[in-house]
């Protein structure tokens, strides 16, 4: 208890330990955005490839949060069978990945036990950002520039609303859901978001503007919400991290969740305006 005349308490120490963990987040982040862009960019089996092993791992993640225990045999069943759905979509595309996923749902179905309906949802849910990010990429160089350009979005999202948040503080966004997230963060990851995304629109395309901001807009909202939606679905479950396969972010699930609405988002759009074989360009050109 302080007395009135005692100096104030500095607040250094409690600045200092916010900041901790910034030197990881950045080292992890960079590492992760090298092995985004090379696979991004390089696109066919090896890019499919990635994406399995990397959503398998969240899967895996998903998989101990709802079923509450250790993997068993059946849980790394699933979590091959997610693996395997990306690298046959350049084989037999959207079909191929369906089909795998089903098997993977009729499986944990059968199984049932803890969480049942979380593991099938979580499946479903790991097949479909499967299909929407290599159909996204597709087989053209317009698939790199809409990757580069969601993955600008999204990641400028995130990192302005860290460190707004951390630096401005204020008002909670969302208490009990996540206590962490402030307004501050949120409007500050929606400013830096839509006008990195707009940047990168301008030099990829020669669409309008406006359509550009408003998308990037759009983008770097449903980013927030997924971010929201895990935290409630960690909640629920009464976990803090996913994982800590990331130093400085927690699981692939943390550092993967404002990418989950955007992507399918992306795949909507882009397919209800130039198909389903040509979601780059639906996306970009207007």
């Amino acid at each position: 208890m302080t007395n009135p005349g005692d100096p104030a308490a500095d607040p250094t120490p409690n600045r200092r330990r916010n900041w901790a963990d910034l030197g990881p987040r950045v080292g992890s982040a960079l590492v992760l955005i090298a092995i985004t862009a090379t696979t991004l960019y390089l696109g066919g089996y090896l890019f499919a490839l990635v994406v399995g092993i990397v959503f398998a791992g969240v899967y895996r993640e998903w998989e101990t949060m709802v079923t509450r225990k250790p993997l068993t045999p059946t849980g790394m069943v699933l979590i091959a069978l997610v693996a395997i759905s990306a690298p046959l979509y350049p084989l037999w595309g959207m079909a191929g990945t369906a089909w795998v996923i089903a098997l993977a749902c009729l499986i944990a179905l059968a199984v049932r036990g803890e969480g049942v309906l979380w593991r099938v949802g979580g499946l479903v849910l790991m097949g479909a950002i499967v299909v929407a990010v290599l159909a996204m990429r597709g087989t053209n160089l317009n698939g790199v520039w809409a990757g580069v350009y969601l993955g600008t979005v999204v990641w400028g999202t995130d990192s302005a609303a860290f460190f707004a948040g951390r630096q401005i503080g204020g008002e909670k966004l969302a208490p009990d859901i996540s206590p962490s997230k402030t307004w501050s963060g949120a409007l500050g990851g929606l400013s830096l978001g839509t006008t990195a995304g707009l940047i990168v629109w301008i030099i990829a395309t020669d669409s309008p503007w406006w359509i550009g901001l408003i998308i990037s807009a759009i983008i770097s909202i449903l980013g927030q919400l997924g971010d929201l939606s895990e935290s409630a679905a960690k909640r629920h479950f009464r976990i803090k991290d996913s994982g800590d396969i990331i130093p400085g972010h927690g699981g692939l699930m943390d550092r993967l969740d404002s990418l989950t609405f955007g992507v399918l988002f992306v795949l909507l759009l882009g397919t209800l305006h130039a198909g389903f074989g040509a979601v780059a360009e639906g996306l970009l050109f207007w």
